[in-house]
């Protein structure tokens, strides 16, 4: 690692005001505060806490959370392929077949987002800013894995332009960027991102797998999304080839959908390093699936049609819900900030999936317009917050001033 910080420090001055690559000032920092924790910090006792944790560590850890989801899903992908062909496939090659599968969208994920944003902080001489590490990992993970990757990259690249740097980059944006992507994907490309031919790729990849034609009886429907084309009363799930799918292979993650969305237990793990390291809050991932049971058990009540008798359970392992209550939600730029706006803010988007998933039949999901919408109130939340607090302590003060 010395030698490693004596190298940089070697060719640094080159990539300085008047260095051959002043040019790149802004890449070469970028660089280097991912390697090395930056040693300026503020000199004045007492003004200031000083620690090693900054930004892009912050982003590593939410990076490592979102490995479990991202791993199993590869796997998954590698496995529906299977099943939809009939193959017999070990697990590396299953894997492998995922694994090669999903690569080349997070690599136009990064390429696009972050080559973006390295032209942005060259033509505004500024820093790098290091939010797109982890959306650049999130967008592959909420699409579908046949979406074309020239769809992708203009969607990333709109997100990342409309969505983030009109704002003011990194810290600024109203909106979740991965889930701007998506909804920009979904509106402009609807025919790439829903339907049952976008969730179970059955092409080759890089020369594996995509042996013959799909088994008799395949399917590649969503769980939610036979649920909005069924009529009446609540059909019985399937899985890719017609067979029951049980609420426990939901928890697995053995079910068509995004590569991050399908295991909730690989979720669950996320969460649990999120919670633990104080870098997601618990109370917009506990007041959501709150807000979800609660709105579950009202249209349950009502029953009258296939969408109001999903168990809350059955929302809260299909679709995308689990993964956007962890990783979406508790984003701390675009969620509420107050630590009562948060139980507030979960709430309400556990309400408003439920909400969609029920009465919107041609958006059997809901989470991301959900999160999309409380983004948008989330200010308001926290302002009325601070109002009610600053209400209550004049009250206060005034009663005291009384007696």
């Amino acid at each position: 690692m010395n030698a490693l910080r004596k190298q940089i420090d070697k060719i640094k001055p080159a990539f300085t005001k008047g260095g051959r690559f002043s040019a790149l000032e802004s890449v070469f920092d970028g660089f280097e505060t991912f390697l090395f924790v930056p040693n300026t910090t503020a000199k004045r006792r007492g003004a200031h806490v000083h620690d090693a944790i900054d930004s892009k560590r912050t982003m590593s850890v939410v990076i490592f959370a979102l490995l479990p989801a991202l791993l199993f899903g590869m796997y998954n992908v590698g496995l529906q392929h299977n099943t939809a062909l009939g193959i017999e496939g070990s697990f590396w090659s299953t894997f492998f077949y995922g694994f090669l599968s999903v690569l080349p969208q997070i690599v136009v994920s990064y390429a696009v987002g972050l080559g973006i944003e390295f032209i942005i902080a060259q033509i505004k001489h500024e820093e790098i800013q290091e939010g797109f590490l982890v959306t650049g990992i999130l967008i592959p993970m909420i699409i579908p894995v046949e979406t074309p990757l020239w769809m992708m990259a203009i969607a990333t690249a709109f997100a990342v332009i409309f969505a983030k740097e009109v704002f003011g980059g990194t810290g600024y944006n109203v909106f979740n960027v991965a889930l701007v992507t998506r909804a920009f994907l979904f509106f402009s490309y609807p025919a790439a991102m829903s339907g049952d031919k976008v969730w179970v790729r059955l092409s080759s990849t890089f020369g594996l797998g995509g042996e013959g034609a799909a088994v008799d009886g395949f399917s590649g429907a969503t769980p939610l999304g036979q649920i909005a084309a069924a009529k009446g009363m609540l059909p019985d799930v399937h899985n890719t080839l017609g067979q029951p799918l049980t609420d426990l292979d939901a928890f697995f993650g053995f079910l068509p959908g995004s590569v991050g969305e399908v295991s909730t237990l690989a979720i669950l793990i996320g969460a649990f390093i999120l919670i633990f390291t104080g870098i997601a809050s618990y109370k917009i991932m506990v007041s959501g699936v709150v807000g979800t049971i609660v709105m579950a058990l009202g249209f349950n009540a009502i029953g009258a049609t296939a969408a109001m008798q999903i168990t809350p359970l059955q929302h809260l392992l299909y679709g995308g819900f689990a993964f956007g209550i962890v990783f979406m939600a508790t984003d701390p730029v675009t969620a509420a900030r107050t630590e009562t706006g948060k139980w507030i803010y979960g709430f309400l988007i556990g309400i408003m999936v439920v909400f969609i998933r029920v009465l919107n039949a041609g958006y059997a999901e809901g989470m991301m317009l959900a999160i999309l919408l409380l983004n948008t109130f989330a200010p308001l939340i926290d302002y009325i917050v601070v109002e009610r607090n600053t209400q209550k302590r004049l009250a206060r003060l005034a009663s005291k001033a009384k007696n």
